[in-house]
């Protein structure tokens, strides 16, 4: 007798097999499109976050004296890479035409430092160097603020350096500079490509690096230079957090041993780069150089070196904080609702598996945030910006790239931290308690970072630990190895990379969202 077929006892869960997390992510968004309170209040995110920023962008005005006029602050300085750059220093120079070099030996370095006054009235100004002052030889395509240059230096703190173009920067050898230990530099140009070296002895050389600065015209400015950044200090606040203030240096050089190759002409020419000129016309801290027979003296204030200081770009997405509040409280009534009206029961009878349904509502949510939040970072950020310029603001330029990096990245942000919050709502089911955490956990973070409240170093670790690092993908301006600054949240600087902060921001996310998954498959709803 043969044996009669039987059908499975295993049925198809309903919404399973191909196309069920698609249906179930429709299901979501249908959900959240038909009430019209989380509609609106999504809606008021965007708009609010455009509203603030605007307004604060409003609010900030700028200008710049000229005697007893005030006029508009002049644009920031750019380099050739399209950064906002610093380029101040005393240049002893001649012409060169075509390819050639220069030798020279640098026996002393000293410099000048101006200190808090200790006695009233009288200027309290010390021997030293700041770690980045800098004495040695360049070529620049001329003397024209922000033109291409490479320049071989030593530093006060850092040994001998190859610098172009004002972002990059090659190490040499470690150590000082004095009569008993001299050092030589040397620069060298063929065609486009310029090459540093350094010796301690003028015989034996080492390549410290090369550079290539396109389009270099065929005469270009040779010779010795000198610079000294404010030095800067740093103190705690009465309330917490710190206060960064810059103080005038000077650094001078000595050197002797100058040997030129190639075409050059005519006598040294000394140009004060950069020199700041008073009302009164009056040159401030001017720099200073000598020469006696062979040997020069170049001594000069200022710095070659991209600039951090001013108005940033993302200074008008101030008001997002308050607009991811509401999303953060959009996104928790996603999900408590449903537990507090008894309908997670319907929801689970209609895509049994749990973790899907529970991935399938925050993909849904996520991109209805990222599609809201996109638009509204775009306009705060373009139009707040131009507000910002009208306004007499010298904005510090960022590249294409970086703009888009910080629109998108905000929405990014808005993003996770909504399907954050979500998961916070489906562990805690309770809405008041949901909101609180996560608001704690997101936002209150970054409040306390950025503001007066915190020592930096407290501050730093906070973003380094928290979900409020993804706060990062809004800095515009980076940190610099070779430039001195302030770099603290409360200057607008955080300890971690864009990406890298969206990336913990992220981790985070993905860890309560697995947790979520885990405790709705335990726990019946």
């Amino acid at each position: 007798m043969s044996a009669i077929p039987r059908r499975s006892s295993h049925h198809a869960e309903p919404g399973a097999g191909r196309g069920g997390f698609g249906r179930s992510l429709r299901a979501e968004w249908t959900k959240f499109r038909t009430v019209r309170g989380w509609v609106v209040a999504l809606t008021a995110a965007a708009l609010v976050t455009v509203l603030l920023g605007l307004l604060s962008a409003s609010s900030g005005h700028a200008s710049c004296g000229a005697g007893p006029v005030e006029v508009a602050c002049p644009p920031p300085l750019v380099g050739p890479g399209g950064e906002a750059v610093d380029d101040k220093f005393y240049f002893v120079h001649r012409p060169l035409v075509g390819d050639g070099g220069i030798t020279v030996r640098l026996t002393s370095m000293t410099g000048q430092i101006r200190k808090p006054d200790v006695t009233p009235g009288r200027r309290n100004v010390v021997p030293g160097l700041v770690p980045w002052a800098k004495a040695g030889v360049m070529i620049k395509e001329s003397t024209r603020q922000g033109s291409a240059y490479a320049a071989v230096m030593m530093t006060g703190g850092h040994g001998v350096r190859m610098q172009h173009n004002f972002t990059h920067d090659v190490a040499g050898r470690a150590g000082g500079v004095s009569r008993q230990s001299p050092r030589w530099l040397r620069l060298t140009r063929s065609g486009d490509t310029l090459t540093g070296y350094e010796s301690v002895d003028g015989t034996d050389w080492t390549r410290i690096g090369t550079a290539t600065l396109a389009g270099l015209p065929q005469t270009v400015q040779i010779g010795l230079f000198a610079a000294s950044p404010g030095d800067l200090t740093v103190t705690q606040g009465d309330l917490g957090g710190s206060v960064a203030a810059a103080r005038f240096t000077e650094a001078t050089g000595e050197f002797d041993q100058v040997r030129l190759e190639g075409s050059t002409s005519g006598a040294w020419r000394d140009d004060d780069i950069g020199v700041t000129v008073g009302p009164d016309g009056v040159e401030h801290h001017p720099g200073r150089a000598g020469q006696s027979g062979g040997t020069f003296s170049v001594t000069g204030v200022g710095d070659i070196a991209p600039t951090i200081e001013g108005p940033t770009a993302e200074r008008p997405l101030s008001g997002a904080l308050t607009g991811l509040i509401l999303v953060i409280v959009v996104a928790v009534m996603f999900v408590t609702a449903e537990y507090r009206h008894g309908l997670i029961r319907v929801t689970l009878l209609a895509g049994p598996r749990r973790g899907r349904t529970l991935a399938a509502k925050a993909l849904a949510l996520g991109l209805v945030t990222f599609a809201a939040a996109l638009p509204a970072g775009a306009i705060t950020f373009t139009v707040g910006g131009r507000i910002l310029r009208g306004n007499g603001n010298a904005v510090l330029p960022v590249s294409l790239f970086t703009q888009v990096r910080i629109v998108v990245g905000m929405a990014a942000l808005f993003a996770l931290a909504a399907v954050l919050a979500l998961a916070l709502g489906a562990l805690l089911r309770r809405s008041v308690a949901a909101v609180v955490t996560a608001i704690t956990v997101i936002v209150v973070p970054h409040v306390l970072a950025t503001t007066s409240v915190l020592p930096d170093s407290a501050a730093q670790w906070l973003l380094r630990l928290t979900p409020a690092a993804g706060f990062a993908t809004q800095q515009s301006v980076p940190q610099y190895a070779h430039v001195l600054g302030h770099y603290a949240p409360i200057a607008g600087f955080y300890p971690l990379p864009p990406w890298a902060g969206l990336a913990v921001l992220a981790g985070y996310t993905a860890l309560a969202l697995g947790l979520a998954v885990l405790r709705l498959r335990r726990r019946d709803a």
